[in-house]
């Protein structure tokens, strides 16, 4: 990890363990038990781990996340609306970040990023209050510079820039995808922003990213999980390490 301020080292991975929770509330049983997930990931190398408590409570339940801030080593990223419900929840638990981020209880997953300017006071009242206690905060947003400047006036210590469109984008479309992350992530370090990345990013789709100068971390979770499967969730993280760590530029 790095300050905007200073000269990147290799990026950092954040695990989102949300899916190992959708598979345990589909049987509304005790397992798989996202906090054993979250210890084996650690144990592979992730640096975070990424929980997303959502209002409808689907996957991640608040057991999970109490659990997970005894537990972590690394750091806790809790995604988060800004339901007072949620809030609260997360002034109690004090994760080592929080992300906020759209939410809609007919979503599969998050659609999209977050609306800063049809939400700026909200937002402003919401991230003063988990900074007043300590808790940095990221904006999950889409890779645009109105929203980048949106992100400055709320003097957030990061943002996390949706690649979500890129990711499903082809051709012409992923370059000009890839084009407004180049952007949207220059300006953001250019104007003393952290630059974090996630959204459907998955071992090959990474590559261009690397490259992508003094990005902080990624947050990948579907793509590690669905590796898992096959391989065990230590081994599905180390692969993504060893990818992010040995990417270099010629």
């Amino acid at each position: 990890m790095y300050s905007a301020d200073t000269e990147p080292t290799v990026p950092t991975l954040g695990v989102n363990i949300d899916h190992v929770a959708t598979i345990r509330e589909a049987r509304r049983t005790n397992e798989p038990d996202p906090v054993h997930a979250a210890a084996l990931s650690e144990l592979g190398g992730a640096d975070g781990i990424t929980v997303h408590l959502r209002e409808d409570k689907r996957h991640i339940q608040p057991r999970d996340v109490k659990l997970l801030r005894e537990t972590v080593k690394t750091k806790l990223n809790l995604e988060m609306s800004v339901a007072d419900v949620v809030v609260d929840a997360a002034v109690k638990i004090k994760p080592d970040m929080a992300t906020l981020v759209p939410e809609k209880r007919e979503e599969v997953t998050t659609e999209g990023g977050l609306d800063l300017a049809a939400n700026f006071d909200v937002l402003k009242t919401v991230t003063e209050l988990l900074m007043k206690n300590g808790i940095p905060v990221s904006l999950f947003i889409d890779p645009d510079m109105e929203m980048m400047k949106l992100a400055k006036k709320l003097a957030v210590t990061y943002v996390e820039l949706h690649t979500g469109s890129y990711a499903n984008a082809k051709g012409d479309a992923f370059r000009a995808e890839l084009r407004k992350l180049v952007d949207a992530a220059a300006w953001g370090n250019a104007n003393g922003i952290i630059v974090n990345m996630g959204h459907g990013i998955n071992y090959k789709n990474i590559i261009p990213l690397l490259a992508v100068p003094r990005i902080n971390e990624y947050n990948i979770g579907h793509a590690i999980i669905s590796r898992a499967v096959f391989t065990g969730i230590e081994r599905a993280v180390h692969d993504m390490c060893d990818v992010i760590e040995n990417y270099r530029i010629d």
